[in-house]
């Protein structure tokens, strides 16, 4: 689950006949767009999540990014995904799960969670906690509606993002946030670890 984050840009160039409605806009959009790319390009990055939906679901992990290479760890379910392919695990049912890397199957909310960034109206403001950049959806976006980051004033690292999908807030608080120097390694599905495991093969299930 890819989790829509921001970081700061200073944007100055403006004509005059800019208004600040358009202005504040203009910034929120590049500053979006900067941490975006710090978080899922190709250097890659790593980072400490806490998950809470609506108080009824919580859980808490690391997850790893690099291109579309992703790895997730978690005290039930752990995921190696290589860009190629999805290895997922249950670790209370002992299972592995080998899914295409872009299966929809692999995540029940995977459909709910599409996210286009040229599909939002952007803004920002100060706060005590930091940055704060608001998305919001437009007419006939499906998915994700609303979306409020919170980025820190000096480093630029993601504090937490809470996001609405269809009728439910999602809140993710972030931590131990480091952009760049991750390795292809980080991705490769340890077997070895697993060996006991029932395992699954998915890839015909898109």
């Amino acid at each position: 689950m890819k989790f829509f984050l921001t970081s700061l840009i200073s944007v100055f160039l403006f004509c005059g006949t800019v208004s600040s409605k358009d202005s504040n806009s203009q910034q929120a959009r590049q500053l979006f767009d900067q941490t975006y790319d710090m978080v899922f390009g190709d250097q890659g990055c790593t980072l400490h999540y806490d998950v809470n939906i609506i108080g009824i679901y919580k859980t808490a992990g690391t997850i790893w990014y690099k291109g579309k290479k992703s790895k997730f760890v978690e005290s039930r379910h752990s995921s190696w995904n290589n860009g190629m392919y999805d290895f997922r695990v249950d670790h209370k049912k002992k299972t592995v799960s080998l899914f295409n890397a872009n299966s929809t199957k692999k995540d029940k909310y995977a459909g709910k969670f599409t996210f286009n960034r040229d599909d939002y109206n952007y803004s920002m403001e100060d706060s005590n906690e930091g940055l704060v950049i608001n998305l919001d959806a437009r007419r006939s976006v499906k998915g994700i509606k609303h979306a409020k980051a919170i980025i820190d004033k000096k480093t630029h690292a993601p504090k937490s993002l809470k996001l609405k999908v269809l009728w439910f807030w999602t809140t993710v608080r972030i931590s131990q946030f480091k952009s760049g120097g991750i390795s292809d390694d980080e991705f490769k599905f340890p077997a070895s670890q697993f060996k006991t495991f029932q395992f699954y093969d998915k890839r015909d299930e898109n």
